[in-house]
């Protein structure tokens, strides 16, 4: 029974012209058990109407139920109809049924509609109100005024409440929907702005290379008579032309941005990390190192550049959400990679988002621009950040 439910659709989600018809249904069971038990007539006396009327009536509000959305025209449609009924003796199935429309008036017309609506329905009820005090006293007074809040004062305001509502979810909906956008477009930006500040890097590694192959190719030319040395020299400039060329491939696949300003100063490798180290210790860290990493290891300069970059993002958090506590800092080389490992005390703050919000986000990108993976969080007692970059290999 539990799976028929969830197989079926909810009112709500069907077509709108299936939800009239469902009204129109509804309407017409109830209002033929209300006439065949004779409980139909809402004024004193009987009803000398002959109940083949009063279906037609019935019918006739059934079909208008169609068009319960049209508005005006729906709701001057239903008017009518309970004009016919009022003027034939006013009867309960009718008045029930009128009041959906209004309901519908103030939920789905225009804002000029439902202004004029509540004006109408105001001044209808007023109207209805004193007629019942001039014609019958303040008793049939009351029983109009409870008559006319039911019937029509209720469902108006009813669906201007529901419409209220729905313009209150419809604009945090909107609201929310922007600020996704504009999240995703700021992640984006982090993204492009890391990858075009990581093409810097490289770009300024290839010039050193091209340069080193321009200097050490006009010394090639100038020792014509000294064939050993000049060998020596083309030896370097290949191996330098073949650096470059790996460099080259890891600085297009890098670049993403064409309007970043260029930097004029020299890319930080993983050898000057003693530095990073030295200004965490001033910042007051404790900064503890362990790196089995021989510094004759050749490490491709994208990897070297990454690893740099994560240990200095990771040691600038570190300072910024523990400061004064304890730093490890772990270096290994095996397996063709590089693993980086830098991890803090927590001090209080439960996770850690990088700064300005794009720490991880710029680490995780650095890694997997170079082939490697990259995790953060908390571990232990402790913040770790672990990163493995290969050693060998393109980058992706």
């Amino acid at each position: 029974m539990r799976d028929l439910r969830s197989a079926l659709p909810r009112p709500r989600e069907l077509p709108p012209w299936q939800q009239n018809g469902l009204v129109a249904l509804a309407v017409f069971a109830g209002g033929t058990m209300l006439y065949l038990a004779g409980s139909h007539r809402l004024l004193p006396n009987g009803d000398p109407v002959p109940l083949w009327i009063r279906f037609a009536e019935l019918g006739a509000m059934c079909l208008a139920a169609f068009l319960r959305r049209k508005v005006p025209w729906g709701l001057l449609a239903a008017t009518g109809i309970v004009g016919v009924d009022v003027a034939l003796g006013l009867s309960l199935p009718i008045v029930i049924a009128y009041t959906d429309f209004l309901y519908s008036a103030m939920l789905h017309g225009s804002r000029r509609t439902t202004r004029v609506l509540v004006g109408v329905t105001a001044a209808g009820t007023l109207a209805v109100l004193f007629a019942f005090l001039a014609a019958a006293g303040w008793r049939a007074a009351a029983l109009g005024a409870f008559s006319m809040l039911s019937f029509l004062l209720v469902p108006v305001w009813w669906g201007a409440n529901v419409r209220q509502q729905s313009d209150i979810a419809a604009s945090e909906r909107a609201n929310a929907d922007q600020l996704a956008t504009i999240a995703a477009l700021d992640r984006r930006a982090a993204v492009t702005a890391e990858r075009a500040r990581m093409a810097r890097d490289l770009h300024d590694v290839v010039a050193g290379h091209l340069s080193a192959i321009a200097i050490q190719s006009e010394a090639a030319l100038s020792m014509a008579d000294d064939p050993k040395t000049a060998q020596t020299v083309l030896v370097a400039v290949r191996e330098n032309s073949v650096r470059a060329l790996e460099e080259m491939r890891a600085m297009i696949g890098l670049l993403r941005s064409e309007s970043a300003e260029h930097e004029v100063t020299a890319p930080a490798r993983l050898a000057e990390l003693a530095r990073l180290v030295e200004s965490a210790r001033a910042a007051g860290m404790t900064v503890t190192v362990d790196s089995t990493v021989d510094e004759e290891l050749a490490v491709p300069t994208a990897v070297d550049l990454t690893a740099y970059r994560i240990a200095q993002e990771s040691l600038t958090n570190a300072v910024k959400h523990a400061p004064g506590g304890r730093v490890s800092v772990r270096l290994r080389a095996a397996d063709s990679t590089l693993t980086v490992e830098i991890g803090n005390e927590l001090l209080g703050a439960p996770t850690q988002s990088g700064s300005g919000g794009h720490g991880l986000l710029s680490m995780r990108e650095r890694a997997h621009a170079v082939g490697g993976t990259l995790r953060a969080g908390p571990s232990g007692p402790r913040w770790l950040v672990q990163a493995e970059l290969p050693l060998a290999g393109e980058p992706s």
